[in-house]
């Protein structure tokens, strides 16, 4: 995969326990990248400011309308988060617990990676 490098920033997130699960978080991406990515047809989801227990048992990759997140992995200390907002591209890893805490009601589209490999 090619990736051009715009005005647009990445930070991500690698816990000190070794694994790779990592949230990456894209700033103001390009109107065609969102354009590209068909986001206005997602589904929307929204919460409340308060904290949130997650886990994700798929990849999601969600852009948000509004609000304020930091987000704690699991075993992470209480010094180690990613913070994103109103007008971030968001990428979580499957297999990611976390806490949302949310400091400004969120308002975002999402969508989550279905798996390609089916078990029968």
């Amino acid at each position: 995969m090619a990736t051009s490098s715009s005005s647009s920033s990445s930070s991500s997130y690698s816990s000190s326990s070794g694994t790779s699960l990592r949230i990456i978080v894209e700033k103001n991406p390009s109107e065609a990248k969102l354009s590209e990515l068909n986001i206005k047809c997602w589904p929307k989801w929204g919460c409340s400011p308060g904290k949130y227990q997650l886990k994700f048992d798929a990849e999601e990759t969600c852009y948000l309308l509004k609000g304020k997140v930091k987000a704690y992995p699991k075993g992470s200390s209480s010094s180690e988060f990613v913070e994103f907002g109103a007008g971030d591209l968001v990428t979580i890893p499957k297999g990611l617990s976390c806490t949302w805490d949310v400091s400004v009601a969120v308002d975002k589209y999402y969508k989550f990676e279905s798996s390609s490999t089916t078990s029968s």
